[in-house]
């Protein structure tokens, strides 16, 4: 009978001993064990940042860790992107870029990082329409079609400005001179929140910026649209009529934002990143705020973002080629 009770004893020490052990191991894979970092590749203020904000702010609320905002920007989002490539791959460092970097590889001759290879795609965080925006005082026109006039009839007097050389500002600029035989000439910033800066401010006339950081500037009659890219309107601007609408039904340029980790990120990091994220970005606090910009979040896995990524690589190549976009 004393034997038996001793083993019970010693089962009970051995599973104690044992749980003591899994325990710190347990507690070692939470995620995040830390605040985390993800790199913005553009000045306060643009698209990405209408995006990385409000997420960074659900992320903190449902993992009770601070995701901190670091805006690196310059080139076009280059910059940011070369350095993300070269932080620590631990799971706690994040990227978040944009439709920029599927077009910077057409445009710059060397980048001393390459998309598909250092960054790993983690989630698509929201799409949106491009928007031709102008300043009211220096384009008196209130619909498309006087706008078209009057850019036509005075070639080179107009300008536009854009989140830098090779992103889908410039492009979108490019590809509506191609279409409409204008010329407008091209003013690039280092990112999207200092060229509407100049735009409110009268600096440049107009821009073909993404929705997401235009939307607030046009609610209040800072800015005002005359034409959103695409076959159909978009819930946010109802009144502004679509690109195909107007007689532009090839004029479809999107910019879309999304998330990435440095190569070399732990898969089950990776997975909690994917899961965290998707969940901060279909809460009900995201999607009155994502759908106020007129944004949408495609419904992609990990593998189906990669895709899309690889998709747009070589689309933008095309659409440069085509452009005979350069460098300024």
């Amino acid at each position: 009978m004393q034997s038996k009770s001793l083993t019970r004893r010693q089962v009970l020490h051995a599973a104690a001993a044992s749980a003591a052990c899994f325990a710190p191991a347990v507690r070692a894979q939470a995620w995040p064990a830390r605040p985390v970092t993800m790199i913005v590749p553009f000045p306060a203020g643009g698209g990405t940042d209408a995006f990385a904000r409000p997420l960074s702010a659900q992320f903190a609320k449902q993992t009770g860790k601070q995701l901190v905002i670091d805006n690196k920007g310059g080139a076009g989002g280059t910059v940011g992107a070369s350095l993300a490539s070269r932080m620590a791959p631990d799971g706690h460092n994040f990227f978040m870029g944009a439709v920029h970097h599927t077009i910077a590889p057409s445009m710059y001759a060397k980048l001393d990082y390459d998309l598909e290879r250092d960054l790993v795609p983690i989630t698509l965080v929201a799409s949106v329409p491009q928007v031709v925006v102008v300043n009211p005082k220096n384009i008196a026109s209130t619909n498309y079609k006087d706008f078209l006039e009057l850019v036509r009839k005075s070639p080179g007097r107009y300008n536009y400005g854009s989140a830098g050389t090779g992103t889908s500002h410039h492009l979108a600029g490019e590809l509506f001179k191609q279409q409409t035989k204008t010329f407008i000439t091209h003013i690039p910033y280092t990112g999207a929140g200092p060229a509407l800066r100049d735009l409110v401010g009268g600096q440049v006339d107009m821009m073909f910026d993404g929705l997401g950081s235009s939307a607030a500037h046009i609610k209040a009659g800072r800015t005002r649209a005359l034409m959103v890219s695409g076959a159909k309107r978009n819930p946010a601007l109802p009144d502004v009529p679509a690109a195909a609408e107007v007689g532009l039904p090839d004029y479809t340029v999107t910019t879309w934002y999304g998330i990435w980790a440095p190569k070399g990120t732990p898969a089950d990091a990776q997975q909690r990143a994917v899961e965290e994220f998707r969940k901060a970005i279909q809460s009900d606090e995201l999607k009155a705020i994502w759908a106020s910009q007129g944004a949408e979040f495609p419904d992609y896995s990990q593998q189906q973002f990669a895709q899309h990524i690889n998709r747009e690589i070589r689309r933008w190549s095309q659409v440069v080629k085509a452009s005979g976009a350069k460098l300024d």
